[in-house]
């Protein structure tokens, strides 16, 4: 739940009630007492994907996860981000029990910090979408805890970090070849599809590097469903709300006017894509002024006006098949469009993504790109670690 446009949207349905707990007074005023879920969301299937018919989720204690991230130490930090820190745990695999690092598994448990802007607005929403929505392509949520002025969920934990740290962080990983960014941006994109196609579509709202997770084998896992919105109904075309999201991937249409579209969010993947092309950052102060938003200054480049070779991440070598790469460019810019109505859906978009994997070559090397790229951050971050940041 990263650092947002604007104030936290107040339209998210209820988490269930955990048992013989306290009903905990969050920043945000809190009911007495903890509804039972009423999630809203539809059938759907999409490359595996389900809409669970009762949410299995754990109603871990406090002490529970105390105990299972050995005290909340400093230590146990994997990384922290708009919704508070996020700590190393163990369980036992089958009881979800705490558990000894020698015995158990690793999750992720995400503390609210009292301080942050976001709250029990964002924490009911993650429930009540993860609670119903299963999906290869979506980070599996397996408990929550809301206790003592507390609030927590509890993840799979995804070994290989964020999106945002292997593109952006240098010095500590290896560049992600090609054909691993192209498996990432399809991960990705099914699970964008798998949301839009439920009965009742799910805008995801915050499509960013920071909220796509990784695993061992590098399949894309999109996390944090704190902004996560119902789509419109009786034959509208959007829904209006507070313009909440980070600066540089939300939809043009969205900013200006508070209307969000379900194709909204497929210009938050056009940026990701772009970035997957290019190394950079979506938004960055520390670049040349006419490239600080990467979108603008890609566009030619991404129309066909420019040297598409001037554009891709020179940390690839060239190492990429050039057919392969300007269809990706291709499909970025028509993310992109300015009309919402104009851009594809997230099964087109899919279709496109996984035609470019069955063409190109599996051997393609393709011509080397140029050193032309302006100069990037270094600056080191945790896997966990959530830079986007509120607009100047």
């Amino acid at each position: 739940m990263g650092n947002c446009c604007g104030s936290p949207d107040a339209t998210a349905t209820k988490p269930p009630r955990p048992a013989a707990t306290k009903a905990s007074p969050a920043p945000t005023a809190p009911p007495a007492a903890w509804p039972k879920p009423t999630s809203d969301v539809g059938g759907a299937a999409e490359k595996g994907g389900r809409v669970l018919e009762a949410p299995k989720l754990r109603e871990f204690t406090l002490a529970e996860l105390r105990a299972a991230t050995r005290g909340f130490k400093p230590e146990m930090v994997l990384g922290e981000g708009g919704f508070g820190r996020v700590y190393k745990g163990w369980v036992d695999e089958r009881t979800l029990n705490p558990a000894k690092s020698s015995a158990g598994v690793i999750v992720a448990v995400k503390k609210l910090n009292p301080e942050s802007v976001q709250g029990l607005q964002e924490w009911q929403s993650e429930v009540n979408f993860l609670c119903r929505l299963s999906h290869p392509n979506l980070v599996r949520l397996l408990g929550y805890c809301g206790e003592d002025r507390e609030l927590l969920l509890v993840y799979e934990f995804m070994s290989k970090g964020s999106l945002e740290n292997h593109l952006f962080r240098r010095g500590s990983t290896e560049p992600l070849p090609w054909n691993t960014r192209l498996k990432i941006a399809i991960g990705a994109a099914r699970g964008l599809a798998f949301l839009h196609s439920s009965e009742k579509q799910v805008i995801y709202r915050d499509f960013k590097a920071s909220n796509i997770l990784l695993d061992a084998d590098f399949t894309a896992k999109l996390s944090d469903f704190g902004l996560a919105k119902n789509g419109p109904t009786a034959g509208r075309s959007h829904v209006t709300t507070r313009i909440i999201g980070t600066y540089g991937y939300a939809a043009p249409e969205y900013v200006a006017t508070g209307h969000l579209y379900v194709k909204s969010d497929v210009y938050g993947f056009g940026v990701v894509l772009l970035e997957l092309l290019t190394g950079l950052r979506a938004h960055d102060l520390n670049r040349p002024g006419h490239q600080t938003n990467l979108v603008e200054w890609a566009r030619p480049y991404l129309s066909g006006r420019g040297k598409l070779t001037s554009l891709m991440d020179q940390r690839l070598g060239g190492q990429y098949p050039p057919k392969a790469a300007h269809s990706a460019a291709r499909l970025a810019n028509k993310c992109l469009a300015g009309d919402p109505r104009s851009r594809p859906s997230m099964e087109e978009v899919v279709a496109a993504l996984e035609d470019v994997e069955a063409q190109q070559a599996p051997t393609a090397a393709g011509a080397k790109g140029h050193r032309d790229l302006p100069p990037r951050p270094g600056a080191r971050r945790s896997p966990y670690h959530d830079s986007s940041s509120r607009p100047r």
